[in-house]
């Protein structure tokens, strides 16, 4: 695997990324993006298998860590919603060309829809996985016991149990704060574009609600929901990157003549 390389953000962060392109003279499809989930980083299974993939389909490709993730400079505690879609659009607009298509991941998804409602020129359509939007304010803060509610405000964070890692989550008043600036399930959420959700039924991390909130919601001709039976959050059997390649794959094909 290739070294990653570092971009220098317009907001003052330096990010890690990878890409690769299509092999000169091949069909032009659209690229493919992929954003990471909350505390994830780009080489995990889903990005690692949708770059092989990009290379196997003659696609442009890009995974790249946010400001405080993997190998990205800053720290994660700094970091919140809003700097973490700035680092997604920074670096779409400084490695990309043309209209990309979003594969989102958990908080990726949250990101890939903020992107599409702001900069829909910038998509051509986003594939949600186990997407997450609104998730500090609707599954942190809202189940957060008074007495963690309390913690957060007088100490300016409070740790939180991971199933993921032996260290406990740490969330910051920043992110909750910030969180509630940039929700996308409250106002009106135009997405000019296709739409795929991919879900799991056994997702304990993200209930089977919040994509069909999302699908409820958004202002979208195209939008489609798939529930995955006994899939969990992560979203990554062989059975389960064969259906986002599968998803890709169909974009593509929609508008073809």
């Amino acid at each position: 695997m290739p070294a990653h390389r570092l971009f220098s953000s317009p907001h003052g962060r330096v990010l890690a990324y990878h890409t690769s392109s299509r092999a000169e003279g091949s069909e032009k499809k659209h690229g493919l993006v992929f954003l990471g989930g909350f505390r994830s980083d780009m080489e995990g299974t889903k990005a690692l298998f949708l770059e092989q993939f990009a290379r196997e389909t003659g696609r442009d490709f890009l995974r790249f860590d946010y400001s405080g993730h993997g190998q990205s400079e800053g720290e994660f505690l700094d970091g919140c919603i809003t700097e973490w879609t700035e680092d997604a659009v920074d670096v779409i607009a400084a490695m990309t060309d043309g209209p990309q298509i979003l594969v989102g991941s958990s908080m990726g998804g949250w990101i890939a829809l903020r992107i599409g409602r702001d900069y829909p020129e910038k998509v051509y359509g986003i594939i949600g996985i186990a997407a997450a939007p609104d998730f500090t304010e609707d599954s942190m803060w809202a189940e957060f016991s008074p007495d963690q509610r309390r913690e957060l405000a007088e100490k300016g964070q409070v740790a939180l149990p991971s199933d993921y890692s032996d260290d406990p989550y740490v969330i910051t008043r920043k992110l909750i704060e910030d969180g509630r600036n940039a929700l996308v399930l409250r106002d009106p959420l135009p997405l000019p574009f296709p739409v795929r959700l991919l879900h799991g039924t056994a997702d304990t991390d993200v209930k089977m609600s919040v994509p069909q909130k999302i699908l409820d919601h958004a202002n979208c001709d195209d939008l489609h929901l798939t529930f995955v039976k006994g899939a969990d959050h992560r979203f990554s059997t062989e059975d389960n990157l064969e259906l986002i390649a599968a998803t890709v794959e169909a974009l593509d094909r929609r508008n073809q003549t």
